[in-house]
């Protein structure tokens, strides 16, 4: 499919065919663990019909936001912009971009009613294509945090998206974003099927094509924060899809120089329980798992995800990259058959 074909497609398919989330044909966009109750209370706080035409597939919003500017890709009627609004509070500001008229005019249409319901106007929505951000007049390292909830699937060139989340991103800041993925590459005649694709299955990215991607664009280590698989729940989508499978994955990467497997350094990690909606316990990815308190061994790259982002003060790093002690020790992670659970350790 050519890419202005593709741009169309998904635009009419999210601007005229879905009104509202019941319109959906499979649970591509309507699945993920529980939202966490700040994020369920901020939900409490937006518009029924901004709520009721949201299409995303997770809860892609990190801790720690106070103050920070984030870029939300794919923004659609805006439901993830009026949450992190609350989140960033008046010192952050938020940005949703989407190439969807009639979806960004939802969100437009609310801005007031949300200014005035939280005290302050810190949201604004830009037109413009992921692919390609300076239509969207999105600066160069102007973001500390990129989201996206089940958008990029959508995008032709994928590879221009991910080359231009670390464009504006500052050196530091973190992409959270969850979106489909497959367990293998999908015929082309599914690719353009405008159905599977305004799913979200059509463009789904074979997970491994997605680290290769991630690799090429200067990214050598992406964390899973959780994985589920997707149950299409439509006879008729599951007979073309055959004997694919789908997945709903939450990844979280940092615009860092990592390396690109996981080093000992003899480093250790505290958290120090200071993030206010994670005071017990702060969960970086599908195996690190921080106990306020407990110091836990980590290699080179985690050391350097929780010391050179903005989560540095909720951190005590012990130790330096002064002495190398070969691979970190780490078993790949077991997946269960039904998709859940991790898909890969350091």
């Amino acid at each position: 499919m050519e890419r202005s074909q593709s741009f169309e497609s998904v635009r009419h398919y999210y601007g005229e065919v879905l009104q509202s989330s019941s319109d959906l044909q499979t649970s591509a966009c309507c699945i993920g663990s529980a939202p966490a109750p700040h994020i369920l209370s901020a939900l409490d706080g937006v518009h029924e019909e901004v709520k009721s035409r949201f299409y995303g597939c997770g809860s892609p919003i990190p801790l720690s936001l106070d103050g920070a500017r984030v870029l939300d890709l794919g923004c659609g009627t805006g439901r993830d912009c009026y949450v992190l609004s609350q989140l960033v509070g008046p010192d952050g500001k938020v940005t949703g971009v989407d190439m969807t008229e009639a979806q960004l005019a939802v969100a437009n249409r609310h801005r007031e009613h949300h200014a005035k319901k939280f005290g302050y106007a810190n949201v604004e929505f830009r037109l413009g294509y992921i692919e390609d951000l300076c239509t969207a007049q999105v600066a160069d390292s102007s973001m500390d945090v990129v989201i996206s909830n089940c958008a990029i699937n959508l995008s032709p060139d994928k590879t221009s998206v991910f080359n231009e989340i670390f464009r504006v991103l500052k050196p530091g800041g973190e992409l959270y974003f969850s979106d489909v993925f497959a367990d293998r590459r999908i015929p082309a005649g599914l690719v353009a099927d405008p159905v599977l694709r305004g799913e979200c299955l059509g463009g789904a990215l074979y997970w491994e094509d997605f680290r290769r991607l991630l690799s090429d664009v200067g990214c050598d280590d992406s964390r899973v924060i959780e994985r589920h698989r997707i149950a299409i729940n439509n006879p008729e989508l599951e007979q073309r899809a055959g004997p694919l499978k789908f997945y709903s994955v939450t990844v979280r990467a940092f615009n860092l120089a990592l390396e690109d497997r996981c080093e000992d350094y003899g480093q250790a990690a505290i958290y120090r329980g200071t993030i206010a909606e994670a005071p017990h316990a702060f969960v970086l990815d599908d195996h690190h798992h921080f106990e306020a308190g407990k110091a836990m061994a980590v290699c080179g790259n985690t050391a350097d995800m929780l010391a050179e982002t903005r989560y540095a003060p909720h951190f005590q790093v012990i130790g330096s990259k002064s002495a190398h002690f070969g691979l970190f020790d780490c078993e790949p992670a077991t997946v269960a058959e039904d998709g859940s659970g991790p898909v890969k350790c350091c």
